[in-house]
């Protein structure tokens, strides 16, 4: 029987594999699939051989800190290649890691499927050389990727949007009831923003993000909650993380409130496995560029974006960018229907400026609304496991 080896560093992969995996084990009931991920695809069947949550990083200042456990990683996902020879590696993004060992496995004769591409149309084009030399084929995420791929000759398929299929909608009403019942008791809630703002901190998926993004989040609560006295915050937490990797930013549990944390006054609703139906919950979101900004265009959910880098891989990343926005909703629409700040443009002022924006101005909250509703539609509605399983078979064959 068939045996695969699945490469995935970080939380969206973990859960973009996961898929896959439960497709190929209803294709093939007998497969054999181990990898590197996390706990979605741990319960998808897969045999984890290393948590992707230990090497989650980016930036050259984080990889070298964490290179460690990158190494471990890479000796761990290499011994499978050797040792326990796979009919198939399937990689999910993580190019830095992955096109090395699509390399390697390449020259040991072993087929290479590539999912999720690296976004090398937004930079480091030169890449396109080194994955036409060691992917046999390549499973693409957007319309727009088929023309790239195809231009270099590189055997390629449009599969969709794995969030088309995984990340469902429940309607805001049933979010919040599902988030937190007891605020909703006598509440008459619509669609729009509620009269106690719900607003989402997501520091993204990555131990180095938290480090970086949290306290900002944290201060930011802190003004909008002076702002409004009734403010709910949601922290949901990536697959790929526990409630350990934001004990330095949490004092411990209130007695007697379940996934609660208070921090100098604003409660702060830490929310474990049910991420989709939290950021549903909220009327905006601050978040990390990232998977997230799609799933939240999917659950109609306004967000204002913020990303902050080492400095030096900041200033190589001006140099090397080929496009004008780094998140994906923008990069979709070509213009910033959500709007975007930056290392140095993402401090509380600003943040808090552009979330009292969606909560309170109307007309940008109903135009970002159509915006995010646009951007759903760019996804598909294809069934994306079950075409990257399907092709996985027939490289197989």
């Amino acid at each position: 029987m068939s045996r695969i080896l699945f490469v995935a560093g970080e939380a969206s992969g973990d859960a973009h594999a996961s898929e896959v995996a439960k497709a190929l084990k209803l294709q093939q009931p007998g497969i054999t699939l181990v990898g590197i991920g996390g706990q979605k695809m741990r319960e998808a069947g897969v045999e984890i051989i290393f948590d992707a949550s230990e090497i989650a990083v980016v930036g050259i200042v984080e990889v070298i800190k964490h290179y460690p456990a990158i190494k471990r990683a890479w000796n761990k996902a290499v011994d499978q290649l050797k040792n326990h020879r796979p009919d198939l590696i399937i990689l999910v993004d993580y190019p830095g890691f992955n096109l090395r060992l699509a390399k390697l496995a390449k020259q040991m004769g072993i087929k290479v499927l590539y999912y999720i591409s690296p976004q090398i149309w937004a930079w480091h084009q030169s890449r396109i050389t080194k994955i036409k030399q060691t992917v046999d084929h390549m499973a693409v995420i957007f319309p727009f990727e088929v023309a790239f791929y195809s231009k270099a000759n590189i055997p390629v398929t449009y599969v969709g949007s794995p969030l088309a299929e995984s990340v469902i909608p429940i309607g805001k009403d049933n979010a919040k009831r599902q988030i937190i019942p007891s605020l909703l008791e006598g509440e008459g809630q619509g669609e729009g923003a509620s009269p106690f703002p719900i607003i989402g901190l997501l520091p993204g998926s990555r131990k180095s993000e938290i480090s970086r993004l949290m306290p900002l989040l944290l201060e930011s609560a802190k003004a909008l909650k002076a702002i409004y006295p009734n403010a709910q915050f949601l922290l949901p937490i990536a697959s790929t993380l526990s409630e350990a990797d934001f004990q330095q930013f949490l004092p411990p549990p209130i007695a007697g409130e379940v996934d609660m944390r208070s921090l100098s006054g604003e409660g702060i609703r830490i929310i474990k496995n049910n991420s989709h139906a939290a950021i549903e919950a909220c009327d905006v979101i601050i978040c990390s560029s990232g998977t997230v900004t799609l799933e939240a265009a999917i659950l109609s959910t306004p967000m204002v974006l913020i990303y902050k880098t080492a400095k030096i891989t900041y200033e190589l990343g001006k140099r090397l960018i080929k496009i004008k926005y780094i998140g994906l909703c923008n990069i979709l629409a070509d213009r910033p229907i959500v709007p975007e700040l930056i290392q140095d443009n993402a401090n509380v002022k600003s943040i808090v400026a552009h979330t009292r924006k969606l909560l309170e101005d109307q007309v940008c909250r109903e135009q970002t609304l159509k915006d995010l509703a646009w951007v759903r539609e760019q996804l598909g509605q294809d069934r994306t496991g079950n075409k990257v399983a399907e092709l996985a078979v027939r490289l197989i064959k």
